[in-house]
């Protein structure tokens, strides 16, 4: 009986990620992004809030990513996803998979890392375009060279980091590449102070306390700007920070702030965990 269970499991998981890329999720999608395209000349576009939904990603950032880069064009079709684990349930495989994308998944899980190799080179064919693993701890110190050594530099199309840690420092770090979207991890548990826990290049995640690590919604809003981008959504729990580069599709995509996207119960309820913490060493956001 459990042989039967095992094999039913496989069966449905196999049907679940061949529905990912269907030729009825291709066409769909495609047809969407075309819709957004007119209704942008048109004028009639939706908000940005109201277009997520989940192919690939955690949770609705693709819905939210594809709208995007209907208004933006998919002029730069490379992405970098710093912890993507094995860049299956990703901000970048729903671009990889149903719209031809390439790019870098970057994490320090081998295990993840062969994983995802194994699937790529599977689904949705083998002779696809494959996108390139490699499997490091990712540090401020080195990731400029982890990503050039991909052959990615200069303009790409989206940046996604979620490292539990240092995605702060990571992406105030990183030169090498000028993302037109970025979409970042922020710590809403650390509620609306501008604050960011010291860098530690040996942090892995639960560190000294859970909550102890990151950055808040308004420190990394203020990174962003030195950096020169604007937020302009989150997905729907607050968390998975959204920032476009300015110049591109600012009329579309108007900047949001950060007060906007942090709306739904679960962040208010978050904040509570930050009093144990709230004594100990925290800097000042950009």
């Amino acid at each position: 009986m459990g042989a039967f269970k095992n094999f039913l499991k496989s069966k449905f998981y196999i049907l679940k990620v061949r529905n990912r890329f269907s030729a009825e999720v291709q066409i769909g999608q495609r047809q969407l992004f075309h819709r957004y395209r007119s209704q942008q000349e048109e004028g009639k576009t939706p908000p940005l809030s109201e277009c997520g939904f989940r192919v690939f990603s955690q949770y609705e950032e693709d819905g939210k990513l594809l709208f995007i880069f209907a208004m933006l064009g998919m002029t730069h079709k490379t992405f970098v996803e710093i912890g993507s684990d094995d860049g299956i349930n990703s901000n970048c495989a729903n671009l990889a998979f149903n719209f031809g994308w390439h790019g870098l998944f970057l994490d320090g899980n081998p295990t993840a890392i062969k994983r995802g190799q194994k699937f790529y080179a599977k689904y949705p064919h083998p002779w696809m375009y494959q996108p390139k693993f490699r499997c490091a701890k990712v540090k401020a110190e080195n990731i400029n060279e982890l990503v050039e050594s991909a052959n990615l530099k200069g303009e790409i199309g989206l940046l996604s980091i979620d490292i539990d840690g240092n995605d702060y420092w990571v992406w105030k770090a990183l030169e090498v590449v000028q993302p037109q979207v970025v979409i970042i991890e922020t710590h809403v548990e650390l509620g609306m102070r501008n604050i960011v826990v010291p860098y530690d290049p040996n942090y892995v995640f639960p560190g000294k306390h859970p909550v102890y690590h990151g950055a808040s919604p308004i420190a990394m809003e203020k990174l962003a700007k030195s950096k020169g981008y604007r937020l302009v959504g989150a997905n729907e729990l607050g968390f998975n920070f959204i920032f476009v580069k300015n110049g591109l599709a600012e009329k579309e995509l108007p900047e949001v702030s950060v007060e906007s996207v942090l709306q739904h119960p679960s962040v208010k309820e978050s904040w509570t965990r930050f009093e144990p913490i709230k004594d100990w060493e925290f800097l000042e956001g950009e």
